[in-house]
């Protein structure tokens, strides 16, 4: 993400004597997992005692005497000893700190070859605002003026004369280091340098290029959500905050606990217009002065206002959290899933308020759902000894407050053995509409039952008279096709083990139908390239074409990207080259399962897709084919959509291809390009990353 805020006049300010348009370094995180650790990425390489991670899409960096910098492939050490710097350059990075702790002694810290002489911005305690030390100077600290925030922008502006700093745009301090020194091999630049007690510290949009242009992009929306999108809450009041827009004045922020409402921006919905990025709810004296429900989930909204830009208010996305229940919640082991051993230690989170946990445990649902008159836990967790092999167990915790009782929800799992492994896994949602049921058998099944439907009690209590029953499976045919499925739905399944001609009752999954089908998520591939199952053997590339620039996956495994994805763990690397007598790269999937794109009443194909700012701008198209005739081509708008460097979705009209002649109840293969066939081209090479094709409903 760009947290770039800084006017155009002070863009044009600092960029106008310098030519050229080269980027060094860019990295806003996007590409690594949440709460992924950086030190072994082979970049980003800490010093002390706390591990780099990386938070809401943005690099945090823990207490404890640590410092974080660029190392090696990517990083500004690589840049000075292999002279790529030019002597005038810019750096630009967005830190924040938890105002709740100290803030970071140092945000940003350059070192010269000596070690001793360095250029500091940082904190200390005997300032308020953010201060300056250069002990290539006066080695003094100097109190900049700009009072300490949470965001702020630092911009270092490098020349042939010294370095000037930028805080949020306005200049604070002028160093003797010049743009020389900074190509002498033995420096570096530090991103962190942070004292043991100083909670925690957040990087973002690091960028390094010739002039601040060529770095990111302006954000008009807010974002990191705190709680995060999603999140449950402990608490019956809150702490909202969050990262503002490149243009904002003030905030309006939007909370209930009606999604429609708050997306509608009702008035009742309302909490205000403020100029803070912080909103406390649940306390007398804040919205929801009595405190928010448990059990409740909460959705909330920023739009961000400028009354002085035409375009404002940029309405923001709806976030959402939930308030702790009453009763029990996160069980361990989690509901549905297999255990690897034969013991095993039950344990759960305690419902809000609770004081007295009743727990009840069998083999037998109906039993362990029914049952009442348990003797009290004192903790939240349980033994219940030995276990069988190969068993489906039923566990349900009360809880109570001392003054009502709160039933819980009847938990389970499998011991080794049992059937499991399911296939969407339980609890899954956005499930396509149309997707094939799979699991692992139980060790001693002959066959399998399958049972599917909406009701969750009608699925737990079917028999092969049911309508929910869908037939069995011999061993070795561990998968059922489920047809097309309602969408916006809960289905419920079982699969019951049968041996020696008795079912042993499975237990109960369930996922949630979304509005899409699925052409490919990437998910399935491997690199077990002997049984087919890589990338490249699957998607057609042009290995062994004259005319085809296009080379699909790496050369060594892993074989799909796992690092730059849109979501799930993995997406398709596309190499081009369009060179010499190559104008065009294209890689195709023939399409075996899914043929018929009419189905569900989709009527959109989307994809996710990525490039990076040194890839060469070549048109990007998609083209659909029947099994005869000509494809039907497709090219993106955006002429530069090959140097987009976020994640993007395209979504184009089916409509479009068949308008072109395909006959969308029959399609045989889609392609992915670059080059010729989606317009001019200039040729050139570079990696897109492509993720999530889908049909959607309209």
């Amino acid at each position: 993400m760009s947290k770039r805020v800084l006017c155009n006049l002070f863009i044009v300010f600092i960029t106008s004597s310098i030519a050229g348009a080269n980027i060094y370094l860019w990295e806003d995180f996007e590409g690594f997992a949440l709460g992924e650790s950086l030190d072994t990425s082979g970049v980003w390489v800490q010093q002390g005692a706390a591990a780099l991670g990386v938070a809401s899409d943005a690099m945090s960096y823990p207490a404890g005497g640590m410092s974080g910098y660029f190392e090696q492939q990517a990083g500004i050490r690589h840049l000075i000893t292999e002279g790529e710097l030019p002597g005038v350059f810019v750096i630009s990075a967005w830190y924040y700190h938890d105002s709740s702790g100290p803030p970071p002694h140092y945000m940003l810290v350059f070192r010269g070859p000596a070690g001793t002489d360095w250029l500091g911005v940082g904190t200390v305690e005997t300032i308020e605002n953010y201060s300056i030390r250069d002990k290539m100077g006066t080695g003094e600290e100097t109190d900049t003026g700009v009072p300490r925030k949470d965001w702020v922008n630092i911009v270092w502006q490098v020349t042939q004369d010294g370095t000037e700093v930028f805080l949020d745009g306005q200049s604070v301090y002028t160093s003797v280091i010049p743009g020389e020194t900074w190509r002498t091999e033995g420096s570096f630049l530090w991103f962190a340098n942070v004292w043991a007690d100083a909670g925690y510290a957040y990087l973002d949009s690091v960028g390094i290029a010739d002039t601040l242009q060529e770095i990111g992009e302006p954000r008009v929306h807010a974002s990191n959500p705190s709680p995060a999108d999603g999140a449950l809450h402990a608490d019956t009041w809150v702490n909202l905050t969050w990262m503002p827009s490149d243009f904002a004045a003030s905030h309006d922020v939007y909370m209930g606990a009606n999604s429609a409402d708050v997306t509608a921006g009702t008035t009742e919905t309302l909490l205000g217009r403020q100029t803070a990025t912080t909103l406390l709810v649940g306390f007398p004296g804040y919205p929801y002065p009595e405190g928010l429900i448990p059990g409740t989930t909460y959705y909330w909204r920023i739009d961000e206002v400028n009354e002085a830009n035409p375009e404002s208010p940029w309405i923001g996305p709806v976030w959402s959290f939930s308030i702790a229940p009453y009763t029990a919640y996160h069980p361990d082991p989690a509901d549905g899933v297999g255990i690897a051993e034969t013991s095993v230690t039950l344990s759960w989170t305690a419902g809000y308020g609770a004081k007295i946990h009743t727990l009840y445990f069998g083999d037998d649902f109906d039993t362990v759902a029914n049952a009442t008159g348990g003797g009290p836990v004192g903790k939240t967790s349980y033994d219940p000894g030995p276990l069988e092999s190969e068993k489906v167990y039923y566990w349900r915790v009360d809880e109570s407050d001392g003054l009502n009782t709160y039933k819980g929800d009847v938990w389970t799992f499998t011991t080794p053995g049992a059937v499991g492994s399911p296939q969407p896994a339980n609890g899954a949602v956005d499930v396509a509409m149309a997707t094939v049921l799979s699991w692992t058998p139980a060790a001693n099944a002959a066959s399998h039952q399958i049972y599917l439907g909406l009701d969750r009690d009608a699925v737990r209590s079917a028999d092969t008279s049911s309508p929910e029953y869908k037939g069995s499976r011999t061993l070795g045919e561990e998968s059922v096709d489920s047809g097309l499925l309602e969408a916006n739905a809960t289905y419920y399944w079982r699969v019951d083990a049968v041996s020696n001609g008795t079912p042993l009752e499975g237990p109960l999954w369930s996922f949630t139908v979304g509005v899409h089908l699925l052409v490919d998520d990437f998910e399935g591939y491997t690199d077990d390239d002997p049984n087919g199952m890589a990338i490249w053997q699957t998607w057609i590339d042009g290995f062994g074409m004259a005319d085809n620039g296009a080379q699909v996956g790496y050369l060594m495994p892993p074989y799909a990207e796992q690092r730059v994805v849109h979501s799930g763990a993995q997406s398709m690397p596309l190499l081009y080259t369009n060179e010499a007598v190559v104008t065009n790269s294209e890689a195709a999937l023939p399409i075996t399962a899914l043929r018929d794109w009419t189905l569900g009443g989709v009527a959109e194909l989307s994809l996710w897709f990525r490039g990076a700012s040194e890839n060469a701008a070549e048109p990007l198209y998609i083209a659909i084919s029947n099994s005869a005739g000509s494809p039907a081509i497709t090219a993106n708008d955006d002429p530069g959509a090959a140097t987009t460097r976020a994640w993007t979705q395209w979504r184009i009209p089916l409509q479009a291809f068949a308008d072109q002649g395909i006959n969308l109840a029959n399609v045989d293969k889609i392609a992915i390009g670059l080059g010729s066939k989606g317009g001019a081209a200039s040729g050139g090479t570079g990696t897109m990353y492509i993720d999530d094709i889908r049909l959607y409903r309209p």
